[in-house]
């Protein structure tokens, strides 16, 4: 069985919409509620993220960033 956690001074609009989103989502709001935070640390933080980039070698290219952006946009539409 897993730990227990307890939030106080949660605000009661938070309170609403979470709990309006849970029985969206057919489940209780303390599933839900475990469903977001377990969700939420599986991804890795800010600063986790600028560690792994700043640990990354930048990639050889002879294409300009304004360049590459143009390129990228282009591929999304």
């Amino acid at each position: 069985m897993g730990v227990m956690l307890q939030i106080k001074d949660l605000p009661e609009e938070t309170h609403r919409r979470l709990k309006a989103r849970a029985a969206l989502a057919g489940v209780s709001l303390t599933e839900y509620a475990r469903r977001t935070l377990e969700e939420a640390a599986t991804r890795p933080s800010r600063e986790e993220l600028r560690e792994r980039l700043a640990g990354r070698e930048p990639l050889p290219t002879d294409e300009s960033t304004a360049d590459a952006l143009s390129r990228i946009r282009d591929d999304l539409r």
